[in-house]
């Protein structure tokens, strides 16, 4: 009896593995402080099953899956690096450029790929008809390439390695997020706005160009500035950033309409927002934090102002794009709207906006087929507006 009592206490013990931790390591849960009752992603995921389902209607079951999968990243290649096998590399082990094979591009028109189109439009069930203006894929930005490795290649990329002069080889981003930076379409001699620059993937993507006569970088967060310059450091030479050729502020961006007005030949609001990818998968720094609620109500105003400003910086004839990562309608067709209404009435700015993209369609098909299965990419919306 008394073994018996023993062995029980023994396998007691067992169980519970805090015996195994030293005393000094170990730490008494506290609900309130480390596990919530409903998690920022819960609570994220019950938002997008309540408005992305009357949204989306029947797409949304295949949508949110993509969403809860797990992110595939692609390679923006850095034009300014001096590894010339960087590419030979990459090619071998399978990786695509999605930007630049026309080939590949013109095969993914052809086939049915079942799902919805989230760029050039406002709204998500929009079509893009392919017609004698579309443009080739090369046309768009011809010096942007951006690897990625084809469909069911669940490979990784390596960290990128410096060449002899410290400069990395490439930049693993969200290959959608490339999509808003060949819509901007930048031009020889262009000056360039980039609203909300942090933390960098867009504008090294604007930088690859080469095309650029002035830069201009803001965001309003002072650490986020921080983060971007040294992202630019390892990636763009410094005679690139001379302020001749470059500026970096942390400016509040709704207000600059006010200061720099009809400066820029293009304009990127790249805005915050619920970002619906992030709030799904990570708890840390989520919108949907209930201590966040406040700021997430916040957005679309914000977001509003943010595209003003935009317009108002731009020049006569200049092109505004703005883009999200969210789904969201209230985030892009309704913001995108109060927007055009408000710079016609209260700023006296007409615009015209450039609903079809039929070559960003084409390429925007292409990376759901090269990455639609096991892995997926965050959703991207953008919408181009014209300043007249």
């Amino acid at each position: 009896m008394v073994l018996l009592l023993d062995s029980r206490l023994l396998l007691n013990k067992v169980r519970d593995l805090r015996c195994f931790t030293p005393r000094r390591n170990r730490v008494k849960l506290k609900w309130a402080a480390s596990r919530p009752k409903y998690p920022p992603t819960t609570l994220a995921l019950q938002h997008c099953d309540v408005n992305y389902g009357s949204q989306l209607g029947n797409m949304w079951p295949s949508i949110r899956v993509a969403l809860l999968s797990e992110r595939k990243y692609g390679a923006l290649i850095n034009n300014f690096s001096h590894d010339d096998s960087l590419l030979e590399s990459l090619t071998d082990q399978g990786c695509v450029d999605f930007v630049s094979d026309t080939e590949s591009v013109a095969q993914s028109d052809a086939e049915e790929i079942s799902g919805v189109e989230f760029q050039g439009s406002l709204h998500p069930s929009c079509e893009d008809i392919p017609d004698k203006e579309t443009q080739p894929p090369s046309a768009l930005g011809p010096k942007i390439r951006c690897m990625v490795f084809p469909r069911g290649d669940i490979s990784r990329f390596k960290p990128a390695k410096p060449d002899m002069f410290g400069m990395l080889g490439y930049y693993l981003m969200d290959a959608a997020s490339v999509l808003p930076c060949l819509a901007l379409d930048v031009q020889e001699g262009h000056s360039v706005l980039d609203l909300c620059a942090a933390p960098g993937g867009k504008t090294l993507a604007l930088m690859q160009t080469q095309s650029i006569r002035f830069l201009c970088l803001n965001d309003s967060s002072i650490s986020r500035t921080t983060r971007l310059r040294g992202v630019l450091n390892s990636y763009v030479p410094k005679q690139h950033l001379t302020n001749e050729h470059l500026r970096i502020t942390s400016f509040d961006g709704t207000k600059w309409g006010e200061v720099e007005s009809n400066t820029f030949d293009r304009v990127l609001v790249d805005v915050p927002c619920t970002t619906d990818r992030h709030s799904l998968m990570e708890d840390d720094n989520n919108i949907f934090s209930k201590m966040r609620t406040g700021e997430r109500r916040r957005l679309p105003a914000l977001q509003l102002e943010l595209l003003l400003a935009g317009l108002q910086a731009a020049c006569p004839g200049g092109e505004i794009v703005y883009s999200t990562c969210t789904l969201s309608n209230t985030q892009n067709v309704t913001v995108v709207e109060q927007a055009i209404h408000s710079a016609r009435e209260n700023c006296g700015i007409e615009v015209e906006l450039c609903q079809r993209l039929p070559h960003l369609s084409r390429l925007s098909r292409r990376l759901r087929a090269l990455t639609s299965s096991q892995f997926s990419l965050s959703t991207r919306n953008f919408t181009k507006i014209k300043n007249r």
